[in-house]
């Protein structure tokens, strides 16, 4: 298998599926990359909206916005 696209701590957008209508859209940054299963790789991401950490397929993720580090 491929190895992960994305990084711990990297921005990524959640792209809902019809069924996943009680998860946030918008931004998550990844927390964890877990290992793959028959449907590709998962990561655990937490949500910038309600602060919840969250398991994601990777298909359900796309490169988000760069988060700007805070002096």
């Amino acid at each position: 298998m491929s190895p992960h696209r994305f990084a711990v701590g990297e921005t990524v957008e959640f792209q809902p599926e019809p069924s996943d209508h009680n998860i946030p859209r918008g931004r998550h940054v990844i927390t964890r990359a877990l290992p793959g299963d028959d449907f590709g790789r998962t990561y655990r991401a937490r949500s910038d909206q309600d602060g919840v950490e969250r398991v994601f397929r990777e298909a359900q993720l796309r490169a988000g916005p760069l988060r700007q580090a805070v002096p």
